[in-house]
This record gives C-alpha cells, structure tokens and sequence, in this order.
C-alpha cells in the first residue's frame, strides 16, 4: 500500500500531528488525486473528538477535497490524467438499492461510505482529505470546472451541495421568501445559492455583526435572532428556513417565522436533541425536515451551477500546521467562511 503525508488525531482529546496513512493500491476503476487544497468542516472537529460516537485513530478527517488527477484505473472512463477532480463526504455506497439507482447514493439503504472514519469496502477505515493523495472510486470522484477557482472549490464538496440540495428540493426560486439561519461556512453558501436561484433572502443571525457581509453575498434582508423583535416582526413570513447552526436553537420560535404550509429543514448538525411543540406544526400545516449532502450526480450539478453563476466559497487559506489553530477559531466562530488547508504545506 502506498505511504503518503497527513495530518490525524491521535485520538480524541489530542491535536492533530503530521503523521502518514496508507491508500490501497489502484485498482481498476479507481483514479488517484495528487490533493491540492482540503476543506475544513465543522463535521471534522465533532468527528475526531469522537462527538458523533466513538472513531478509530489515528484519523486524517477531511471530505471537501479538491486535486489533480495523477493517474487513473484500467476500466476508467470518467476521469482522465491531469483532470481537475473533487471528493466530497462519501467515497463510496451498494450502487445497488433503490436510493443509489435514483441518484441518491448519499441515502444509501445499506449505508454510504463516508469519506474518513468509515469502514471501506476492503475493511480499512477510511482516511480523509487532510493528506496529500487519495485513490478514490471514479463514480465518486466529481470534475471541478475550470470557471470556479480552484482554492475557493473544496468547500463546496460538502458546504455548497449541503445548501444546495435543500434549496433544490424544496424549489428555491422566483416568489419565495427563503431565510438561512447562521452566517458560517453553511450559510454563507445558502445565501449565496438562494439568490441565484431567484428567491428572496433573508440572514437570520445572532447579532449584526455580519450584516455589511450577508448583504454583499446575495441577502435581500438581515435580521439579529438576539433581538426579540425579530420574531415578532417576522411571524408567519417564510416559504423556507434553512438552519445551519450545529448547537441547539429554539426551533418552536424559528417554526412560527414559517408560513402556511412552510418547512424549517435542519442541515446543522447538533449532538442534542431539538424539542418540537407539534402544536406549531399542525396549526399551519408546517413541516420540520432535514436533509444532508446530494448525490453524485446533483453534486456535479452544483459545480456546475457555480461556473454558470460565478459563485464560490469564501475562504481563508492556511498551512497544515495551522489546523489545530484554525480549529480553535472555528468553535469560536472566527472565519470567513472557511479554512481551506494548502496541502503543498505537507510535503
């Protein structure tokens, strides 16, 4: 098996250290992607500090992956030598149930393979994106168009279909009043995707310190969720809420914003529970709802999208031997919007 560079935790209450993982061997229809740039998502902080339930280390986290193609399998089609390639949250799924055959390989009934900390298909735990190469299924391996840049591409692997595929689902367009809970790495995406869909959109955050940023991106309206008036003023005002806040809100206060048959879809990941009174579901006929990542296939149209619309993340590049301080500031809500690992820092 292959040697290459990482950054892991050694477990769950110690910093990440430089460290090497192994990548198995090519196989027929795997390509291997010299990594250029990894995102950092909130999901990687919770899952090596074992947040999510207990994990194998070390772990190398990281499923917003974005590289060169450097060379490709025998049976390989869909990728070639120097493609601009991408890796998001999952390498892997049955290809076989109902979910995956509709596109939905992120819903697999048998369970995807997520990108790190998963059990592969050979029995190994997979290793993410904080390293320097990756070998990767070509199904699950996405083209970056050449109109989106490169260092600004990786968060959209989970940050940008995360937003996107609500926003998809639940129709996002012309005469809807869409509002996204949180200005972060999330929500700065769903701003961004709402406003080019056409709806409009309003910044629902805990002060209003971002406002001057929300409004750049795309945000028809910004209101502060510290201020009380803010729900007042807005009762019964959205089509749709999207809540990208990983820590416990008051979801009663946000499902009364909703109108009439309005849905407040939850894409944060909180590790506590979020009491619902039924009451303000049925009285309006409103629903609660989540989702996750998209498919492969709605994944690639996202990148696609992007280039048409000349939208990608905002992000702050950084070297490997900053991610335990990038961490820090992420729990401390210190980034616009993103930390994105230079990965020429880790040879």
């Amino acid at each position: 098996m292959p040697t290459v560079n990482a950054w892991a935790a050694p477990s769950a209450t110690e910093p990440l250290v430089k460290t090497t993982v192994e990548r198995r061997e090519l196989g027929p229809h795997d390509v291997l992607i010299a990594i250029k740039y990894a995102g950092i998502c909130h999901s990687d902080i919770h899952t090596v500090r074992g947040d999510w339930g207990p994990q194998q280390y070390p772990l190398a986290p990281g499923h917003e992956i974005v590289g060169i193609v450097t060379e490709v399998g025998a049976e390989v089609t869909k990728h070639a030598v120097g493609d601009r390639a991408g890796v998001g949250c999952m390498v892997g799924s049955c290809r076989e149930c109902e979910q995956c055959r509709k596109g939905n390989e992120q819903y697999c009934l048998k369970g995807m393979v997520g990108t790190y900390g998963a059990v592969d298909a050979d029995g190994t735990i997979t290793q993410g994106g904080y390293t320097t190469h990756i070998v990767v299924d070509e199904h699950f391996a996405l083209r970056i168009p050449e109109g989106v840049p490169f260092e600004a591409a990786a968060p959209l692997l989970c940050a940008g279909i995360t937003l996107y595929s609500p926003l998809r689902h639940w129709n996002a367009g012309p005469g809807m009043k869409v509002a996204i809970v949180g200005l972060g790495g999330l929500g700065h995406m769903g701003v961004k995707f709402a406003h080019a869909l056409g709806a409009e959109v309003t910044v629902l955050s805990q002060s209003l310190k971002k406002q001057e940023d929300g409004l750049r991106l795309g945000a028809d309206h910004y209101y502060a969720t510290s201020d009380p008036a803010t729900f007042e003023a807005l009762a019964g005002t959205f089509d749709l809420i999207l809540n990208t806040v990983s820590a416990a809100v008051d979801v009663n206060a946000y499902l009364q914003l909703l109108k009439v048959d309005g849905v407040l879809v939850n894409v944060g990941a909180p590790g506590e529970p979020l009491p619902v009174g039924i009451f303000n579901l049925i009285m309006a006929r409103r629903a609660f709802a989540g989702s996750t990542i998209g498919g492969i296939a709605e994944t690639q149209e996202m990148l696609d999208f992007c280039a048409e619309h000349g939208i990608a993340s905002e992000v702050e590049i950084i070297a490997a031997d900053q991610i335990n301080e990038a961490y820090q500031r992420v729990l401390a809500s210190d980034v616009r919007y993103r930390f994105v690992i230079d990965t020429a820092t880790m040879q």
